[in-house]
């Protein structure tokens, strides 16, 4: 007989299997022994007889709950391959948008590594936090070297002074100088990567709920 729940009760009622399933697994009592001159066996203190009716029974139950979550499973799988919901960065299967979630996440089947996203934005603020204190390093050694050169300057004679060589010293700094190179605009890229990042994923969330709150399966 053909059942058919909301997305929602399917993936509580999975849950739930799994919960079941593990602890029937965990409790149940397959093999035992007893003494030949005893009737009952030696831990569960029951007839052989007794003992192989729960046995079977048991595993039964368990078998059982094992097809209904295959089934229900495999139900559920079809239907988020074939339900779409659109988000303001594109339409998506919810089989689609669970795993571009879960890899936007790190979570799931997908490692931290699969976050491409975040490993860009990271990669961005190392180097530029980088550039900055190598660029401020090497302009402070330039500056004293500099303030050196202008004091030599200043110490000679009045002729020197007239020509004034002090424009040599300008003319250094500025061709020593180190600057930053950022052609993507690093802060602006790390800032847009980040805001995209937290929408997707409010969106993803948002339209994934709403579609397993409003999505029958049958099966």
């Amino acid at each position: 007989m053909t059942e058919k729940m909301l997305m929602t009760q399917a993936l509580d009622e999975r849950d739930l299997l799994v919960k079941k399933i593990n602890d029937k697994i965990e409790k149940i009592k397959l093999v035992d022994v007893k003494k030949r001159n005893e009737e009952t066996t030696a831990d569960n203190r029951i007839s052989v007889e007794e003992f192989s009716k729960n046995a079977e029974s048991a595993y039964q139950q368990i078998t059982d709950l094992i097809e209904r979550y295959q089934r229900l499973d495999a139900a559920i799988i079809a239907s988020n391959a074939a339900t779409w919901i659109e988000t303001i960065y594109g339409k998506y299967t919810v089989a689609d948008a669970i795993a571009l979630r879960n890899r936007l996440k790190g979570e799931g089947v997908y490692s931290v590594d699969a976050s491409f996203e975040s490993s860009i934005i990271e990669q961005f603020r190392k180097q530029y936090q980088n550039a900055i204190m190598v660029a401020d390093a090497k302009n402070k050694n330039v500056e004293r070297q500099a303030e050196e050169m202008r004091m030599s300057i200043l110490g000679k004679d009045s002729k020197t002074k007239e020509l004034k060589p002090l424009d040599v010293v300008d003319a250094y700094v500025k061709e020593n100088t180190t600057e930053i190179i950022d052609p993507l605009g690093a802060k602006k890229k790390m800032q847009e990567l980040h805001e995209k990042i937290e929408t997707w994923l409010s969106e993803l969330n948002t339209r994934i709920k709403v579609s397993n709150a409003t999505t029958f399966i049958e099966f």
